[in-house]
């Protein structure tokens, strides 16, 4: 534990480091300035007034889990908002800071390998905040708490529903840390999409102006929408996935204890128990390790003009360390303790369930590449017939998102199976955690993209030279790939931690030495298994028309403003202001029934229809979910690059302004939404469910009115 604590300081050290390394890094001109001066106070302020929302969410919730589930897990419930709430606010500052850093950089330098260093850096504050804080609360809880106990007993203050208080406080944990995902990911999502479809209308399609340009009103709320969704909603979503997969580990151990030591096994002893409980966080540990060595060796490292090929190498860096230093730990952990009789590879197993993880996310990154990236088939043939009119254009991209499903879903399908063989449901929930054990590392990679786009827009917005657009656009169009990659990780890493979850759930409601069974022959889970799958689609469709109704007003309100004499001509500067809180104003109000959805259907579901019901629930939600969420994210990561290999000139006969070019606009327009609001919460949708069962699992044993 020592050795830890020791590596989070270093991490945290590292931090700090970049924090101070970027601010002392010289903004710019006075207009580069001013403008990196209103994207950062419009990120805070959006925040500030979003905080005012999710806080009193936090207190309810707080106080229900102290009078019903258990008396000391408000603490750890409001420690999980807690540090996902600092993981998101510094990512964002340090993504606001880095914005107009990485502009300055392209302009003095005309490098991409030097840019491409300011914006990473930038980014590595994000990723290791995720890792370091995520890891942080959990140490925190094991050490005030004493480590995790299998038989420990605790209530509620006015319902005396037992619970073992250990594990409930992990996973109440996990819980803040999810409610804060929820709503930072679909108040930014809606935020950002808003205001950027809105600035694409009113720019790209009624008034034939180049993107970014500061004479539309939208163009600045835009900016900040990357920050408050791209880098903070990213931030607290990826920490949410890890923080999850390591509750799923040790929730996975407690119960295959109890079921192992109720059958008689004597071999299977304490030291068992502590090693299967212990595994999970040294491994998390490794991940740290590998994502600060990955990145260690990046931002240092002297970068060439095609960035994507040393971005690659980091993640291979962070999953290679992690490997290793994971399996070293596996030996001494696992080889001097009796095993159980699903570890059928001995003390390798838990190592290589690990590694069916971190294989299965490298695979899946690989994959979204495909389908994503400007550099591959699929996106390049549907710029091309980009040509052929928006009808096509609709039609290719919605059959790339589809196909695109099948490999990453077969690759989620066969790792399971693997992990499942080679360590029982321990090995599955130890692979999840295997995919995300550098997500410092993937996260780190995935938020230089937004800062890379936010630095184009600045270097568009200050009128600087053409180059320095070249040069941003290139990293903005790696950055979509890297966060189609990063998107595949979460959905991949949603897909083993609420099976895990799911197992888990299974498992609070199960008597000791009884097997574990979801019978799905049976009416309630069959029921909730079709419910569940329904609520997926219902979700997702809250999502769009609520993304779709704020954009249309801002468009109007932009498009009423940039009516007014000297807009259009550039004498009079908009009125920024008024769209951001519009902007705002709009997100907020349309966060909060789709993110009290995922809180309130497993609570109603589990009051009237019972355990079996609510474990239908998660299971046809999670059926639905995967690659729903997978075709949003590449089917609309394929629509933003075709754009962008249009615009960057690579397609012959057409650039912008051309029909060919309005047509990409139409499906970036529908991909926006997709990609960045509907894909992304989908993951956390199913997790949050499967957290707040688990939580409520005491509960509905209890008290249903189908029991």
């Amino acid at each position: 534990m020592l050795l830890i604590i020791i590596l989070l300081g270093i991490s945290l050290f590292y931090i700090l480091f970049s924090y101070f390394r970027i601010r002392g890094m010289e903004e710019g001109t006075d207009e580069m300035v001013r403008l990196s001066g209103i994207i950062r106070s419009g990120s805070s302020t959006f925040l500030v007034t979003e905080y005012k929302h999710i806080v009193p969410v936090l207190a309810v919730v707080a106080v229900l889990i102290t009078l019903f589930i258990e008396k000391t897990c408000a603490l750890t419930f409001l420690l999980g908002g807690s540090m996902s709430s600092l993981a998101c606010v510094l990512g964002m500052k340090s993504a606001t800071y880095a914005n107009v850093r990485t502009a300055n950089k392209a302009r003095k330098t005309g490098s991409i390998g030097e840019t491409v260093r300011v914006a990473l850096c930038g980014g590595s504050i994000s990723g290791l905040a995720v890792q370091t804080f995520g890891m942080a609360g959990f140490i925190m809880i094991l050490l005030l708490s004493g480590g995790i106990s299998h038989d420990a007993v605790s209530h509620g203050v006015l319902i005396s529903l037992p619970c073992n208080p250990s594990i409930m406080r992990i996973v109440t944990y996990s819980l803040g840390c999810s409610v804060v995902a929820m709503f930072n990911r679909v108040a930014g999502g809606n935020y950002t999409k808003a205001a950027d479809i809105s600035s694409d209308i009113l720019g790209k399609i009624r008034h034939d102006l180049p993107e970014d340009d500061s004479r539309i009103p939208n163009t600045i709320a835009d900016f900040i929408g990357d920050n408050v969704n791209d880098i903070a909603g990213n931030c607290s979503d990826l920490l949410e996935s890890f923080v999850a997969t390591m509750a799923a580990s040790i929730m996975t151990a407690v119960t295959l204890y109890r079921t192992a030591t109720a059958g008689g096994l004597e071999h299977i002893t304490e030291a068992a128990f502590r090693a299967t409980v212990t595994y999970p966080v040294v491994l998390a540990a490794c991940g740290l390790a590998g994502s600060l060595a990955a990145l260690g060796w990046a931002g240092f490292k002297k970068m060439g003009d095609d960035p994507s090929r040393e971005l690659d190498l980091s993640t291979w860096i962070a999953a290679g360390v992690t490997v290793v230093l994971g399996g070293i730990a596996a030996f001494f952990i696992f080889h001097n303790v009796g095993l159980y009789e699903e570890f059928r590879m001995g003390w390798a197993s838990p190592w290589l369930s690990s590694l069916c993880g971190i294989i299965s996310g490298v695979a899946i990154g690989v994959i979204t590449e495909y389908y994503t990236s400007t550099d591959h088939r699929p996106t390049r043939e549907l710029a091309e017939i980009c040509q052929e009119g928006e009808a096509f254009v609709v039609t290719r991209g919605d059959a790339i998102g589809s196909r695109s499903c099948l490999a990453p879903v077969l690759v989620i399908g066969v790792s399971l199976l693997i992990s499942g063989y080679i360590c029982g449901t321990y090995g599955v929930a130890v692979a999840a955690l295997g995919m995300l054990s550098f997500v410092g590392a993937t996260v780190s990679i995935d938020a230089f993209g937004p800062i890379a786009d936010n630095a184009g827009g600045i270097a568009e917005s200050c009128h600087l030279a053409p180059e320095v657009r070249v040069i941003t656009d290139r990293l903005d169009a790696i950055g979509n790939t890297t966060a189609a990659i990063g998107k595949g990780f979460a959905i991949g890493s949603a897909a083993f931690a609420t099976v895990s979850l799911i197992v888990s759930y299974v498992g609070n409601y199960t008597a000791a030495g009884d097997p574990l069974v979801l019978n799905f022959a049976s009416v309630p889970v069959v029921a909730g298994g079709i419910i569940g799958g329904a609520l997926v689609e219902y979700f997702s469709a809250m999502l769009t028309d609520n993304t779709i109704d704020s954009a249309k007003i801002m468009a109007d309100v932009g498009d009423s403003m940039m009516s007014i004499p000297g807009v259009l001509e550039g004498t009079t500067v908009p009125d920024y202001n008024k769209m951001i809180s519009l902007a705002a104003r709009e997100a907020i109000r349309k966060m909060v029934v789709p993110s009290l959805t995922a809180l309130m259907v497993p609570l109603v579901g589990g009051l009237l229809f019972g355990v079996r019901f609510v474990g239908g629930l998660l299971v046809g939600a999670t059926i639905v979910a995967i690659p729903r969420a997978i075709f949003m994210g590449n089917s609309g990561g394929a629509f933003d690059n075709a754009k962008k290999y249009i615009e960057g000139g690579f397609l012959k006969g057409a650039g912008k302004g051309s029909a060919a070019h309005k047509a990409s606009v139409t499906g970036d327009t529908i991909g926006d939404t997709r990609k960045d609001v509907v894909g992304v919460a989908l993951d956390i949708f199913i997790k949050l469910m499967s957290t707040v069962a688990n939580t409520l699992a005491p509960v509905f044993m209890h008290i249903s009115l189908l029991r």
